[in-house]
């Protein structure tokens, strides 16, 4: 029996142990959201076998109508019952990889764009591991953005109501096997953030669009809105949604350690990095993928605005964390432009390309962005730091011109990033804002 078969059998058994009687397919469109339809336990086995069928054409990103027809075939590594559900009748949720009617993998599935990418580092000889954190705020609905608390980073206060729904949010996501690292009381009034466990890239992924959905479900539980827009409170620092990443070999060993008593990095990871930056203008589209995100990526607070990497330096693009001596185990760099609108597969893959494609290149580090050179723009374009773009139109313009994205998503994802990104650009220029009325209506 195969180790799949195997999986299979061990779900099979469960459902029918546990009484579930309601199995979520759960799979996202090429945005990041989360789409879902329940089976019955009698379909389950041939779902494995067959897939189930559905219509293509109605989520974003897919197929037209003329091409309607896609399968949802369940991963049985990712079996999960659902602890806020009831025990008796209880539902379970498994992620799906999209398939066409021929059982060919479909080009447009993000899940199916992040195995490529872990593919092709397998092949390299690497594992890439992926431990993200998590920024969110909690606010009393979801028609105004009224925050719960007004405590600041790292804050304890008694009367924290948001902070027992961070509580009760780690211990489901425990139940459903993401292990987290710590939680905590973010920047902003009522924004908080998860540390997850690393984890292999594809499975990291999964874990981000899990813990997203929880995190707004023990909310709504309690009456409460979770909100994972990057930048909701124009006083209030945004949302990030870093990614720590590392590359280990088929042994077992981080290849990102290195001897350098400075750095404490490889040869491996100099070159990582100097893909991520390199490759940032390109990929932003993908990890900051709306208007609001580049209201979060300003100067003067903790948001990367160059595309820069330093040491301990959390204005950088790229951070190093500070090396724990002999925890070689945890060498890593952190990718800090990421915000949690960002689609986890697509932006975890679109990164780890980036970082892959400066080690296949040898490219070299620039120089690092020490807090010396502060973070006025014009310091640190004089010091030869190039720009991050500064609007989601300049991200869709640097994504326009990249060969590179195009290879990494491939041409169905990319064409339809473009073009749907294109037209909410257009939208937002063509709309009249509140800031506009107040400023230029009655002076003209």
């Amino acid at each position: 029996m195969s180790l799949n078969e195997r999986n299979i059998d061990y779900v099979l058994r469960t459902v029918e142990e546990r009484d579930i009687r309601f199995i979520r397919l759960w799979f996202t469109d090429v945005l990041g959201n989360l789409k879902s339809f329940a089976i019955s336990p009698e379909d389950l086995e041939q779902a494995f076998l067959e897939g189930v069928g559905f219509d293509g054409s109605s989520v974003d990103g897919f197929v037209s109508v003329v091409e309607s027809d896609m399968l949802a075939v369940p991963d049985p590594e990712t079996f999960q019952i659902l602890p806020w559900r009831p025990t008796q009748h209880a539902v379970a949720r498994i992620f799906c990889d999209i398939q066409t009617p021929s059982r060919e993998p479909f080009e447009g599935d993000p899940r199916e764009a992040l195995r490529r990418v872990f593919m092709r580092a397998d092949a390299a000889g690497f594992v890439p591991n992926v431990g993200p954190d998590l920024e969110y705020f909690y606010f009393e609905d979801d028609q105004d953005p009224k925050p719960l608390d007004m405590a600041g980073y790292f804050d304890l206060t008694p009367t924290d109501d948001s902070r027992e729904l961070r509580r009760e949010t780690v211990l489901t996501l425990e139940q459903v096997s993401i292990p987290i690292e710590y939680s905590f009381h973010a920047m902003g009034p009522s924004q908080h953030g998860l540390s997850l466990r690393y984890a292999e890239a594809p499975d990291c992924a999964d874990n981000l669009m899990t813990a997203r959905f929880v995190v707004k479900q023990i909310a709504l539980q309690h009456g409460y809105y979770a909100s994972f827009m990057p930048k909701p409170l124009p006083e209030s620092a945004g949302s990030a949604m870093p990614l720590h990443q590392s590359l280990f070999d088929h042994d077992g060993e981080n290849v990102f350690w290195g001897p350098d008593p400075v750095y404490h990095i490889s040869d491996v990871a100099r070159s990582y990095i100097a893909g991520l930056v390199a490759y940032a203008p390109e990929y932003m589209l993908v990890t900051n993928p709306t208007v609001n995100s580049y209201k979060r990526l300003v100067p003067g607070g903790e948001a990367p605005t160059f595309a820069t990497w330093g040491r301990r330096n959390r204005s950088a693009l790229v951070r190093i964390p500070i090396h724990k001596p002999d925890k070689h185990l945890s060498s890593r760099v952190e990718l800090r432009v990421v915000d949690p609108s960002a689609n986890p597969y697509l932006a975890i893959a679109v990164s780890i390309a980036a970082g892959l494609r400066g080690i296949e290149e040898g490219l070299e580090l620039p120089p690092e962005y020490t807090p010396d050179l502060g973070v006025d723009p014009r310091s640190l374009a004089k010091a030869g730091f190039e720009r991050l773009p500064e609007s989601l139109g300049e991200a869709i313009a640097a994504f326009r011109k990249s060969t590179f994205m195009r290879e990494v998503l491939g041409d169905h994802i990319y064409e339809f990033l473009l073009e749907e990104k294109r037209q909410e650009w257009e939208s937002y220029n063509a709309s009249v804002t509140d800031w506009e009325l107040i400023r230029y209506y009655g002076g003209y």
